[in-house]
């Protein structure tokens, strides 16, 4: 295997861990931020409502996006695996 290749291997890991980690952590935020302009308008400071709102936010977006992650993570793979005759050859 060449360095190209395993340079290959890598940012198309990294590309969908990016992918697949992108919609919990805009739901994350978006969440953070209403929360918290909720916080500044009742001047409510505590901790577990930053919390919870968050966490139930990001269970829910999981169990949404759940089919379209678990396709991403089987077609990378299948294609890894295709791709290893070529790369033990070389």
């Amino acid at each position: 295997m060449s360095t190209a290749e395993a340079m290959d291997f890598l940012r198309s890991a990294i590309l969908l861990a990016i992918a697949i980690g992108l919609p919990l952590l805009l739901v994350g935020l978006i969440v953070g931020v209403l929360v918290s302009l909720f916080q500044a308008i009742t001047q409510i400071q505590d901790q577990t409502v930053t919390a919870v709102p968050k966490i139930i936010a990001m269970v829910i977006a999981l169990v949404v996006c759940l089919p379209w992650i678990a396709e991403r993570m089987v077609e990378y793979t299948k294609s890894t695996y295709e791709q290893i005759p070529t790369a033990i050859r070389n």
